[in-house]
């Protein structure tokens, strides 16, 4: 979840200079109390005014926000900081490819925080309410410069989707965590409450955040209005056959790795009743150019476009640590480019309708059922080791075998895909 905390205009110069402290062994699950003193320094580049007056006791104000970088008091960086975990991983892989992103964000609005209650019956590109809401969403990011695609119901009742124009990943996951907090806003603002809950009500879809990948070459600029990349797309091999070696190499990087990342992109016990057939959510490792059942796709190309050439990863949904899923998509994704593994045919059956003997054949594997699953594979992998550094990685087991005993605890058996009120209670309000 994001978390924040407010100083006046009057300390905004000392806290650029110098950071502003605060109790890491107060964020649950952060650090130790031996280690709790820590500063955030603001990184300037990132300040935005948000857009929108505040009016109280006959006084009216702006707030703006900034992202930052953690440090300890000896002036090194906090290793717990997924943030400069990205930055490290993204400088790493830079003469391989520059990282870009879109993810489509999707998102529930219910009544209230309280009860996953619909409000409304709307379908995908149809019927449905809120449509000015979201309107307003995207006029509110791109006055804070964070251009949008499209907005439109999605398939489920009461469920939405705001597409952002893709831009370099450090930027991208600093403007997925600024959407969330502005939907969630405008939302409040509405008197209704926006949800990134993978999946509230059990028998209808899920939310996703597919993100749509590609590597550049390094850009001479970022056009500060889109951040759109200038450089060349390394995707893009030509017209008759679009996907570059390079791309071939991410893909099945990814596929490879994709059980032992699971935890990272999918980070809670309910993110795993999202991705069960039936529901337009990956359940496979394969990748197809058309197939929505397969765990990556590849977007059409269309003739002198090569510039939209990348890949759509499926599974991640919108409630993790954007900051932790990036670098380690980018890493399995440059793994897979050095190791020079056979790319993995492609699969544009539905594979939700193969027999079991039918994918054994064709080695398809599947993700991992459930949280205790994936944290199996995740604990074993050298890669998530090596990626997450020795804080992160044992910090993130620690926490999310907690989660796993604490739900275990609550829910009885008979609940591996139905959403329990258990669920509700503990995610929705907070996700």
């Amino acid at each position: 979840r994001a978390m924040n905390f407010t100083i006046p205009t009057s300390e905004f110069e000392t806290a650029l200079r110098e950071g502003k402290g605060f109790d890491g062994s107060s964020v649950e699950g952060f650090c130790r109390i031996e280690e709790s003193d820590l500063f955030i320094v603001p990184d300037p580049k990132t300040f935005r005014v948000l857009p929108w007056v505040y009016e109280n006791n006959n006084f009216s104000w702006r707030e703006g926000i900034i992202f930052g970088d953690i440090f300890t008091p000896d002036k090194e960086h906090f290793l717990g900081d997924s943030r400069y975990l990205l930055k490290e991983v993204l400088k790493k892989t830079k003469d391989i490819g520059e990282m870009f992103v879109g993810p489509e964000m999707e998102f529930f609005i219910f009544p209230n925080k309280k009860e996953a209650k619909l409000t409304d019956e709307g379908g995908y590109l149809y019927g449905g309410l809120y449509g000015e809401l979201r309107k307003s969403i995207q006029l509110f990011l791109k006055e804070i410069g964070i251009a949008c695609d499209c907005d439109h119901h999605e398939a489920a009742p009461s469920q939405h989707e705001i597409d952002i124009k893709y831009s370099d990943a450090l930027s991208m996951a600093d403007s997925v965590m600024l959407a969330k907090y502005i939907i969630k806003r405008v939302a409040a603002k509405s008197g209704l409450f926006a949800s990134f809950m993978p999946k509230p009500i059990t028998k209808v879809n899920g939310s996703g955040m597919h993100l749509h990948i590609s590597l550049w070459t390094p850009p001479t600029h970022h056009p500060p209005a889109s951040r759109a990349p200038n450089g060349k797309n390394l995707f893009f091999k030509n017209e008759k056959d679009p996907l570059s070696d390079l791309a071939k190499g991410y893909i099945t990087g990814l596929i490879k790795y994709g059980k032992e990342i699971q935890p990272v992109l999918n980070q809670w016990v309910n993110s795993y009743k999202r991705l069960i057939p039936g529901y337009e959510a990956p359940t496979y490792l394969a990748w197809g150019q058309r197939n929505r059942s397969a765990y990556i796709r590849i977007p059409q190309y269309q003739k002198g476009r090569e510039r939209s050439t990348r890949i759509e990863l499926r599974s991640p949904d919108p409630a993790g640590n954007i900051y932790l899923g990036l670098a380690i998509i980018q890493a399995a994704g440059i793994k897979g480019i050095k190791e020079k593994l056979p790319f993995p045919p492609v699969v544009e059956e539905d594979i939700f309708e193969m027999t079991i003997e039918e994918r054994k054949r064709r080695k398809i594997d599947t993700l991992s059922k459930n949280l205790k699953e994936a944290l199996g594979h995740f604990q074993k992998s050298d890669l998530v080791k090596k990626t997450l550094t020795d804080h992160l990685f044992k910090k993130f087991v620690a926490n999310k075998e907690y989660e796993w005993s604490l739900y275990k605890k609550n829910v009885k058996e008979g609940f591996e895909q139905q959403v329990s009120d258990y669920e509700i209670r503990h995610y929705l309000p907070v996700l």
